[in-house]
């Protein structure tokens, strides 16, 4: 490590870092926590540190109906898989960030979480194996205190590597291979399922447990994506004395009772709105079998259209939201398009493929609109708060409407199912126009646009360094006016907090006596 600090720092070794002076030697390329090349191979491991929980995350929806038919569940059971991930995020939302910060850091944490989400997919995995639902479900509980806690490491890996210099790329990036994870799932779970089934000669719980097991083999992937990454970070803090990375969020619940009208409408359009999308996706792949007698194969293709879509147009859409501006126009577009597709649906034999599209343009452009108006309305210190209360919201409703679909279902069929999505849409719809009328009548900045938000944001920092310098000058002018401590006074107060008594005449004011005697 020494002759790597010296190759780095050069004739500067001997400073700071406590490297060894030597003769400089330049690292290769790939080995240079400064150079491109090196920062590139830390973005590729980031990226891939969440492809196996995104993969294994729709597992269940890839493979439904092998699921129903070999455990013997009905759809209010199997969405249950998808309400065990959601019931611990409701709390951990709030305590991700802080385990990563104060508890266990950046680089230990996420092989922890890691570790959660691979210890998840296998109790899940043999659960099938054992045929023994409920072990199941225990898994994709383990499974969800992983998952999301592992997104939050993520994050503050990127901030930590990128701040400053690629981050809105790199946070596009980790959420296109999320997408591409969650897509490669849907189109090849069932197809691993299939070749399972031909080496045992039958299809089963076993077979099951053995496709889910393969399929877990990406969370391994990732952890030790996870290892690496924190061998490299451990290294980097090293050479360039860097601290380790930390996420910045403060949790006050009490930040709560402070919370405007706008925010909780926000957490509205959020909940409503990801009701009638994950969900939906989750049940899709029987939908479009039964309704519009599609093959297994196209049903697992169309359904997966919507992170397809998402993978490319989310640092598009991103973008386009930054140079633009008008959150709640952007907001209030993709809820209508979301509208749209349900009622398409839900009513019409139209071909799927035009509602699934509009439907993953929608969802793309939502979440890179919506997100960001968070640090619009609520102040920079709440919002670890407000982010973690807005996730714990949304996992809130994913597992009520995860089960209340799925009962529905059994009752009603898809029909019923479809109007109850595109009523949850409407509220979300509601939701928006409210927010809209609601920021406009304050004077809120949600729908200002991109160029008048930073002339006016320019303005508010031009007021506050003329603020500061004002401060400093009175501050400077305060301290001339204030007279200046002697020696003799200073020592007066030294010796009187060692508890001495001095005669009342030993003020800093009679600096003039024969004080050497007094001290002596």
């Amino acid at each position: 490590m020494a002759e790597e600090q010296r190759a780095l720092l050069g004739a500067e070794g001997g400073d700071g870092c406590g490297g060894s002076p030597g003769p400089p030697r330049a690292l290769p390329a790939a080995c240079d926590p400064r150079r491109l090349p090196h920062r590139l191979l830390v973005l590729a491991l980031m990226c891939f540190l969440g492809f196996g929980s995104y993969f294994c995350y729709d597992n269940p929806a890839a493979l439904q109906t092998q699921v129903q038919r070999d455990m013997k569940v009905n759809t209010a059971q199997f969405m249950a898989l998808y309400a065990w991930y959601s019931w611990p995020n409701v709390v951990l939302c709030f305590f991700g960030g802080f385990l990563i910060d104060r508890v266990f850091g950046i680089r230990l944490g996420t092989v922890i979480f890691s570790i959660f989400v691979c210890a998840g997919q296998v109790v899940f995995a043999l659960g099938a194996l054992f045929n023994t639902f409920w072990l199941m479900e225990v898994g994709r509980f383990i499974f969800g205190i992983g998952g999301e806690s592992l997104a939050v490491a993520q994050n503050t890996y990127a901030v930590s590597w990128f701040k400053g210099k690629e981050l809105n790329l790199v946070f596009g990036l980790q959420l296109s291979m999320a997408r591409i994870g969650s897509t490669v799932n849907m189109n090849i779970m069932g197809w691993i399922y299939s070749r399972v089934q031909d080496l045992l000669g039958y299809a089963g719980p076993s077979t099951l447990g053995l496709a889910l097991l393969i399929g877990g083999v990406t969370c391994l992937f990732s952890l030790s994506c996870a290892l690496i990454l924190a061998y490299l970070d451990r290294r980097a803090e090293k050479l360039l004395c860097k601290e380790q990375g930390k996420t910045g969020e403060v949790i006050k619940l009490t930040d709560v009772k402070d919370f405007s009208l706008s925010l909780w409408l926000i957490f509205v359009i959020c909940v409503c709105y990801y009701a009638a999308v994950f969900p939906f996706i989750g049940l899709g792949k029987v939908f479009f079998i039964e309704k519009f007698r599609f093959s297994p194969q196209e049903a697992s293709a169309i359904n997966s259209i919507v992170y397809i879509i998402s993978a490319p147009m989310s640092p598009v859409f991103g973008l386009l939201v930054d140079k633009v501006g008008k959150n709640i126009i952007w907001v209030l577009c993709a809820v209508v398009t979301t509208l749209a597709s349900h009622i398409m649906l839900a009513f019409t034999f139209w071909n799927p493929w035009i509602a699934m599209c509009l439907l993953g343009v929608a969802y793309s452009l939502l979440a890179c609109a919506l997100w960001p108006m968070v640090a619009f309305v609520v102040p920079e210190h709440q919002l670890g708060t407000a982010y973690g209360f807005m996730q714990s919201i949304q996992n809130l409703g994913l597992a009520v409407i995860a089960i209340a679909a799925g009962m529905i279902l059994d009752t009603r069929g898809y029909l019923f199912l479809e109007v109850f999505f595109s009523a949850c849409v409407c509220l979300s719809l509601l939701a928006v126009v409210m927010l809209y009328f609601v920021n406009h009548l304050t004077g809120g900045d949600l729908n200002w646009s991109a160029k008048k938000r930073a002339k006016l944001q320019k303005a508010a920092a031009s007021e506050a360094e003329e603020q500061e310098r004002l401060r400093r000058q009175n501050e400077d002018d305060l301290a001339k006016l204030l007279p200046k401590a002697d020696a003799f006074s200073l020592r007066n107060k030294y010796l009187s907090r060692l508890g001495a008594q001095l005669p009342g005449h030993y003020s800093s004011c009679f600096s003039t006596l024969a004080h050497r005697s007094v001290l002596k």
